[in-house]
């Protein structure tokens, strides 16, 4: 893996910046792609915000300043594009965000690349019973295994509000799949 400061100056550089563009997709797309999915539900749709976030990210390479990871600062901008995403499809729909996320777990069931089984199932629909912060921290903190320092440079929040954060969406999830 290239250190990060060469592949952001690889970026910035018009000569190098197509290759280190491609290294660039290779290396994040498979965690980004994770972490939008988990935001948006829908594979079509995460290919979508995925798309965009990468298009983001390489028209405004040069305004990054390096104040943050690389990766946080993608992380960010996936997470604002999934938000903007889920926004703008709800008001397409004429619905609010919260009968959106019911109407993409209703998806789920159906979708061929949902590989979870019941359980799988359950615990998406607690989480997509959460309010929209606790369920950022939620899936950052338990399927990708973000440290709370890490967390908190991409949602721009305090350590000690996200693991709050966590904990009340443990036990939400917790009281919903013993309901369940």
């Amino acid at each position: 893996m290239i250190e990060e400061a060469l592949l952001v100056e690889q970026l910035q550089t018009e000569a190098t910046q197509k290759r280190a563009f491609e290294l660039l997709v290779n290396t994040y797309k498979e965690k980004l792609y994770w972490h939008i999915r988990r935001i948006v539900l829908d594979h079509d749709d995460t290919d979508d915000v995925l798309q965009n976030t990468f298009i983001k990210v390489f028209r405004n390479i040069n305004g990054f300043k390096g104040e943050s990871k690389l990766y946080s600062w993608m992380y960010r901008i996936a997470t604002n594009e999934a938000l903007s995403f889920l926004n703008s499809k709800s008001k397409k729909l004429n619905i609010s965000n919260s009968e959106i996320q019911e109407k993409m777990i209703a998806n789920l069931e159906s979708d061929v690349y949902f590989e979870g089984d019941y359980i799988q199932l359950a615990l998406q629909k607690a989480i997509a019973t959460l309010p929209e912060k606790q369920k950022l921290v939620f899936n950052m903190k338990y399927y990708q295994e973000m440290k709370y320092e890490e967390i908190s440079a991409i949602l721009e929040t305090s350590v000690g509000a996200l693991k709050a954060s966590y904990h009340l969406a443990t036990k939400k999830i917790e009281a919903f799949l013993k309901e369940d």
